[in-house]
């Protein structure tokens, strides 16, 4: 289970809470001040509102000394420990995925990992745990500011969508023949050979 995966930022915009969360190798640590009633949903709601993806295995809360926190926040991820975390497997694209991805009006018509947080690869491009970025394949595709503005926005599908890029700032593909130069393409055949 990632820490964003489970967008618990919203939960925690909509039941006022502050605090962290934390990417760990263990699972997630999330710390939340608030009401009662409102630490009560957020609970809840870990339990029953999950989006597609997310698999929640434990879930242990106590109660612990007030930091009297002013907001909620991503904590950076903690690296140390044993690991626990159960690494979803890649998941097919999704629909509002694939309408962009055939959209030639989209920013990413056509594009190599048009991806949110409810498709795309996982499995096969973790190095290690956490879950992070720099913790992909996905590391050495710096991203660009539409991108980073998606990754970095809690209300966007690709709010933490690890493999997140577009044609600017991810991976791209070619065919080449057997010297190794580029093959033209008609336009038609190209999505052909980007799909395959």
């Amino acid at each position: 289970m990632s820490v964003f995966g489970l967008l618990f930022i919203a939960w925690l915009s909509k039941n006022v809470l502050r605090g962290f969360v934390q990417n760990r190798p263990d699972g997630v640590l999330v710390e939340v001040e608030g009401t009662g009633a409102a630490i009560d949903s957020f609970l809840a709601g870990i339990r029953q509102e999950l989006p597609p993806l997310a698999d929640v295995t434990n879930i242990s809360a106590e109660e612990i000394a007030l930091r009297t926190d002013d907001n909620f926040r991503i904590i950076a991820s903690d690296t140390q420990g044993d690991g626990d975390v159960h690494i979803s497997p890649d998941i097919a694209i999704c629909r509002d995925c694939l309408k962009e991805l055939f959209d030639p009006q989209d920013r990413r018509y056509r594009t190599l990992l048009s991806i949110g947080t409810n498709c795309g690869p996982r499995l096969t491009i973790i190095k290690s745990i956490p879950y992070d970025r720099i913790n992909t394949s996905m590391a050495c595709f710096p991203l660009c500011p539409q991108c980073r503005a998606e990754y970095e926005n809690p209300a966007d599908r690709r709010f933490h969508a690890e493999p997140n890029a577009c044609p600017v700032c991810g991976a791209t593909i070619q065919l080449l023949d057997e010297k190794g130069n580029k093959v033209s393409t008609d336009e038609s055949d190209q999505g052909c050979y980007w799909i395959a």
